[in-house]
Formats: structure tokens, sequence, C-alpha cells
């Protein structure tokens, strides 16, 4: 079998702080004298019921290590060390979501935020030979006022290049706030060139994946797993080409399904849905980016040509320039053309025999 790590791909479902290392919340948790969940450093997934008591103790455990992010030096952290870690795995793209109002207290507001977001994900991609790119999340958990004015947040630093604003989400319990009412912000988003990439389809079913449809028209899904179970509504997704960021650690951690094996991956894909694989939140869930390509692989028997054609959908679902677009699909071409990348020590991140003039970006 190839070696998935060297599988280029792209990483479109990632949080700012459910990005981090366990190592790095540890540390900043001794810096600032933070006593920290067993849950948060134990090393264990979390296993949590589907219900609004399971979300809570989520949101609770989120909350302990978003309170360890108190200095732009810490938000930097985080940025290059998801970016460190996304390139280890394959990465040529990630978009990282963040929510600013959790940073504004300590660096002056939600724009110093969201700056400081930029300037990292250009360094990281730098220095780590990834695109990084950046989407702000709004919360269902507030108003829609709040939503709007962090889109037009997002709209100020739209663009297509390396360390832009390139989407705007909306994140948290899906069963909690009116989705509708968040509608004024996603046409903010829109007209601003923003993908609108909120959650939906997850902690509810295909009922609500209907109105987050119809009301905020998405470019992608956040989760979208439950369409599954509506046959009707799968179609209008792969006929809108609406792509599914689904993220089977987190379907698990948090109940929706049992075991990995019942997350609908092949459903979804048979269904001609375009699928990008997502780690969500490492930090609580236990599984970066290449673990999701390794259960689709081992649980739902995967074989190299799906695993390829799962990393070429995460790939044209992002925003990343035409020409990195087509950097890493020759790489994934390479990848499953060429003999096992792993038995070559002179590959690169795209594996196979690509040409040498050919270079990440």
């Amino acid at each position: 079998m190839r070696d998935l790590a060297l599988l280029p791909k792209a990483h479109l479902h990632l949080h700012f702080t459910g990005s981090m290392r366990v190592g790095t919340l540890v540390d900043l948790a001794e810096k600032y004298r933070v006593k920290l969940p067993g849950a948060l450093t134990d090393g264990d997934p979390l296993h949590l019921p589907p219900t609004e008591r399971g979300w809570f103790r989520f949101q609770r455990l989120y909350d302990a290590a978003r309170k360890c992010v108190r200095s732009e030096d810490d938000m930097r952290r985080i940025v290059d060390e998801a970016a460190a870690d996304d390139a280890a795995e394959g990465s040529g793209r990630l978009e990282i979501q963040v929510d600013p109002t959790s940073y504004a207290p300590f660096t002056g507001g939600i724009t110093p935020a969201v700056e400081i977001v930029i300037d990292a994900a250009r360094r990281a991609s730098a220095d780590h030979g990834i695109e990084v790119a950046v989407i702000v999340a709004a919360s269902r958990m507030k108003h829609p006022l709040d939503a709007r004015t962090l889109a037009r947040l997002a709209a100020r630093y739209a663009g297509d290049g390396v360390g832009d604003v390139i989407g705007f989400g909306l994140s948290n319990d899906e069963r909690r706030g009116n989705t509708s009412g968040f509608a004024r912000a996603f046409e903010i988003a829109r007209r601003a060139g923003l993908a609108a990439v909120p959650h939906g389809g997850e902690l509810l079913g295909p009922e609500h994946i209907d109105v987050v449809l119809r009301d905020l028209a998405p470019d992608r899904l956040g989760h979208g797993v439950r369409a599954a179970e509506n046959e009707r509504l799968l179609g209008e997704i792969v006929d809108r080409d609406i792509a599914l960021e689904v993220c089977p650690a987190s379907n698990v951690s948090l109940g929706v399904y049992h075991d990995a094996a019942d997350v609908p991956l092949r459903r979804l894909t048979d269904a001609g849905a375009r699928v990008a694989l997502g780690a969500d939140d490492p930090l609580l869930f236990g599984s970066r980016l290449l673990a999701q390509y390794e259960t689709a692989r081992t649980v739902h028997g995967f074989s190299d040509a799906e695993l390829a054609g799962l990393a070429r959908s995460s790939i044209r679902a992002s925003r990343a320039s035409s020409s990195t677009k087509e950097h890493l699909l020759g790489g994934v071409d390479a990848w499953l053309e060429g003999p096992d990348p792993g038995s070559d020590a002179g590959q690169g991140m795209f594996g196979g025999n690509m040409d040498e003039s050919v270079t990440v970006v």
C-alpha cells in the first residue's frame, strides 16, 4: 500500500484552538498556571453521547483549552504548528477556521486578532511549504448581528492569496440558534467573493440540512454526513456540487455514530458527493488528517485509487489558486501511478516521479 502521508491533499475543516498539539496546550497551561481537565491531556479521544449534555462537556473542554491562548505569540505558535503538522501529513493546502472574538480581549479587538492569524498563516506557508488560508467563523451561540460584523470583517480581508480570508463559516451546536437568522451574514460574505462554509448535518439530520442549503447557500458543508439519510437531499447536494467536509473522528467522538464503520463515507462517495476529509478538532478527537485517510482505507476498504479520489475532491473543493490545484492534482496522479512512494527515499510530499521543475506552493 502506498504511503498516505505522501498523498497530496487539502485540509478544509480544522478549527484554530482545536488544532493544538497536546504538548503545546500543556506548555501554555503551565505558563498561565491553568489547571487542565484530564480529558485534554490523557491522549484518549472523546466518546460522548449525542445529547446536549454531551455537547456541553465537549464545549467545556474546548473552552478550557481556549483559556490557555492568551497572547499574540500563542496564536502564532498554533498556526505555525498546525501548518507544520499538516505539511508532514501531505497537505499542500490548509484552510484554518477561527472565530476572532475569542482572542480579541488580549489582542485589542477582533480586527487585530484576524490580522495576527493572517500574518501567521503567511509566515507558516513560507516556512513549511504549504499554502495556509483563513476562514472567519461566527458562532450559532451568539446573535446574528455579531455574525454580520464578522462577515464584514472577513470581507475586508477577502482574497485568493496565501494567508487571505477565503471563507465565512458558522460553527458550534447546530441545535442552537436560528439558522435562517444568519442568512444576511452569509449574503455579506458571498458578495465579497468568500466561500460559504457553515456547519450542518452532524448533530441534526436532513431537515436541518435543507434549511442550511436554502438559507445559507453553502459552497461547502461542514460535516453534512447525515445527508446520507435522505436520497433526495443527497442528490441535491451532488447536483449543486456542494462539497462535504467529512470528519469521521468527530462523528464518533460526539456520538453521532457508534464507531468509524458506521460513518456513511462509502454511501456519500458512491452517490457522487464531493467529500473532503477533515480532522475538525484533533486536540479533542485524538487524530489528525492522516488518520482520517487511514480510516477510509482500513475501516471502509477504500483502495488507493479511491483514496486518491478523496484527495482530488479536497483539492478541487479548496479555494486554492488554479496553479496550486494543478500542482497538487499532478502530485496525486504521480502518487497513484508511480511505485510505492514509501520505498523511494528521494520522494517529496507529492510522491511518484514528479518533474523536478514542479515546486510545492
